[in-house]
């Protein structure tokens, strides 16, 4: 048993817990019979899905159109009309039961997004000719749609498909620039409801067939105690060195990334234990909370399991997800080193020790207490690196392995305190449960966003992706620096009220296509994977992007401290992350694009984590001693010296293919830099000494 006692109980976890909560899915909470069936309805899902990759064998069509019924009835059934009564409708804002009214908008809902595959053979054969029904029916899937939408991920969504629809039928009317032809109700209604370029379109097939086997795998995970292992661990292993508690957030946000693909799940998991600790040895409350909000955001980007959108990825771009992983691989690394680098700063700026080695678990007893939930995660790495099965086969093994772990787990440790077997077995198979009906109500808001997310692409694809890529075009005046700029803002200011899936969903759609042709124009190329993977960076970074970034709302409510400020301090410890994107699409050997040697793929790690930590050495004033201002240009410089070697070898008449020569260039000055604040360091440290004696 871990020596950390931390009370869950303490003002803010509560709030926090009710962010995540409603994030899992979880809406009302009814009492009497009714607070079966939503558990009951969602583990009918997760047993659906689980079934798909080795037992049923159904059209891809079929298995999305089921996947969204599932996902409308847990939403109506799961969540009020209204969050709090207004006007006296309390009837609308039912918590306790689920009303009639709900009951039959939730079979109706399931029976519209099940039309195509209840009339499939007909719809085929008059594929382009909707008849009245089909009409109806099509146009009821749309605003059901859209209000499971706006139910459980707000109107942010909602409002963006419906100004797309509206423009679909308003394009003749619109001024010259943004001009376009419009399409008709029927057209309309056949590309969203009745093909496979709409709603039913590449995201919810891969919601459908590979994320919610991946969520699931998460929530299995996290039900077993893998989540409250990996922190242990990470606590035990990096706890006593100097800001240890922040180093083992960072380290147990990181790993839990791969159980939960939600930041504010993450949050609630560590930081309950996290930032606490952070508070005690010395950070102050906004910035342990800042820490836990920027590693839990990071933990999406980490492969090998990444967030919902990579799997989208892979299928936007054409490539096996192995890919996906190996492009994110550098990136994402760099940029985690670079947050424990960044910890390190704030703890040598506020003369932070780490914890006592009595308070802290042992690391080899603690390693060997879980060290069974590393067998899910390496028989899922074997599959998805090694054997290189599909994900969605890859996902549904390692599930097969971590069910029977599960269900010994607890019958194990009951027959070595000499407890009643049968008893342990019972509790597995509702821990069981309660881990399918968890992973299924994880999916809710991942299956909206997709199939919402569909009407935006489906309207792309009836004829306004020219015009969108000359709008931008025009907006951006043709620059490919001036277009990113525009993309990582708009995907900062969408992903404020989206999801991050659906907030990459839209920005691929809109902006991929464009970054690649602009970028062509220009005169240099820029990898399709570059694209996406730039526009999924700023969908995570929305996460904690103020004033709407729940992620902050969560970790500020445990820490006790301002959200906005949390949000901010957030963000800036971000920075380092939002550099990356604008350096890949420049340099695809940040991607590893074209590389193939391990040898030259560890250079460049190593490199891009050199040059990370010169940038935030740079935000946030301080290196091994406090920055002067005239240092600050000379680890930008560094950075851009490390990041980009082909600019350099450009610059000074280098070979293409000895730009990796100019790398000891940035490591001299890096040097340089050390050298000249070495002497600093005593001094500085010791002034920080004398304010923290004055302080107490």
């Amino acid at each position: 048993m871990s020596k950390i006692r931390i009370d869950k109980v303490e003002d803010g976890f509560d709030e926090a817990k009710r962010l995540a909560e409603e994030e899992e899915g979880i809406g009302r909470k009814p009492d009497g019979w009714q607070k079966y069936l939503i558990p009951t309805i969602a583990i009918a899902w997760s047993l659906f899905q689980l079934s798909l990759p080795r037992f049923v064998l159904l059209d891809s069509t079929y298995i999305r159109a089921i996947h969204l019924a599932f996902a409308m009835v847990l939403i109506f059934l799961n969540y009020p009309l209204l969050k709090k009564p207004i006007f006296g409708l309390k009837y609308f804002a039912q918590h306790k039961r689920i009303p009639i009214l709900d009951m039959v908008i939730a079979a109706v809902a399931a029976y519209c997004a099940l039309y195509l595959v209840i009339h499939y053979d007909q719809i085929i054969s008059r594929y382009g000719s909707p008849t009245t029904m089909d009409i109806v029916i099509g146009i009821a899937l749309v605003v059901f749609l859209l209000e499971a939408a706006r139910r459980t991920i707000g109107p942010a969504l909602p409002v963006i498909a419906g100004g797309f629809i509206a423009y679909s039928f308003l394009g003749p009317y619109m001024p010259d620039l943004i001009a376009f032809k419009g399409t008709s109700l029927g057209r309309f209604v056949g590309q969203m409801t009745m093909s496979t370029e709409g709603i039913y379109g590449i995201p919810l097939d891969v919601s459908a067939t590979i994320v919610f086997l991946f969520v699931l795998f998460g929530a299995m995970l996290d039900k077993a105690g893998a989540g409250h292992y990996f922190i242990q661990l990470a606590l035990s292993l990096l706890g006593r060195f100097k800001g240890g508690p922040a180093k083992a957030a960072i380290m147990g946000s990181g790993l839990t990334g791969l159980v939960s693909g939600s930041s504010i799940a993450n949050i609630v998991t560590t930081g309950t234990f996290t930032i606490p600790m952070m508070k005690k040895v010395g950070y102050e409350p906004t910035k342990a909370a800042a820490i836990e909000v920027a590693a839990s955001t990071d933990g999406q980007l980490a492969p090998p399991i990444m967030g919902a959108a990579a799997f989208i990825i892979a299928e936007y771009v054409n490539v096996p997800y192995i890919e996906v992983v190996k492009a994110a691989a550098v990136p994402a690394f760099a940029s985690y080193a670079a947050l424990f680098f960044i910890s390190h700063i704030e703890a040598s700026k506020a003369g932070i020790k780490g914890l006592p080695k009595s308070e802290l678990p042992q690391f080899f007893k603690t390693l060997l207490s879980g060290i069974h939930f590393l067998i899910p995660l390496g028989m899922l790495l074997y599959e998805l690196i090694v054997v290189r099965h599909s994900p969605e086969l890859a996902a549904f093994n390692a599930i097969v392995v971590l069910f029977f772990l599960m269900l010994f787990q607890q019958p194990y440790l009951a027959y070595r305190k000499g407890e009643s077997i049968l008893s342990a077995f019972k509790q597995s198979f509702l821990t069981i449960l309660d881990a399918l009906a968890s992973g299924a109500r994880n999916m809710v808001s991942v299956a909206l966003a997709t199939a919402a997310a569909g009407i935006i692409v489906g309207v792309v694809a009836l004829g306004l992706g020219n015009l969108i890529s000359e709008i931008i075009d025009v907006l951006s005046m043709g620059n490919v620096f001036l277009m990113l700029l525009i993309t990582a803002i708009a995907s900062l200011v969408i992903g404020m009220g989206l999801p991050t899936t659906a907030t990459y969903i839209v920005m691929a759609a809109l902006t991929a296509p464009a970054i690649v042709t602009i970028g062509g124009a220009q005169g240099f190329i820029v990898p399709l994977m570059s694209a996406h993977l730039f526009c999924f960076y700023f969908g995570i970074l929305a996460d904690d992007t103020p004033p709407v970034g729940l992620a902050a709302y969560a970790a500020s409510a445990i820490a006790k401290s301002p959200p906005i400020a949390t949000g901010i301090q957030g963000f800036l410890y971000d920075i380092r992350t939002a550099i990356l994107p604008f350096m890949f699409i420049f340099n695809a050997d940040l991607i590893l694009h074209n590389v193939n040697s391990w040898f030259q793929g560890i250079l460049i790690f190593v490199m891009a984590c050199v040059g990370n930590f010169a940038f935030a050495s740079a935000t946030q004033g301080w290196f091994v001693a406090k920055n002067k201002k005239w240092e600050i240009p000379l680890f930008l410089c560094v950075t851009f010296i490390l990041m980009r070697p082909d600019q350099i070898a450009m610059w000074l008449g280098i070979p293409h293919e000895q730009r990796y020569w100019t790398y000891l260039i940035g490591l001299a000055l890096y040097g340089l830099l050390y050298l000249m604040q070495r002497p600093r360091t005593a001094h500085d440290e010791a002034a920080i000494e004398r304010a923290k004696a004055e302080t107490y």
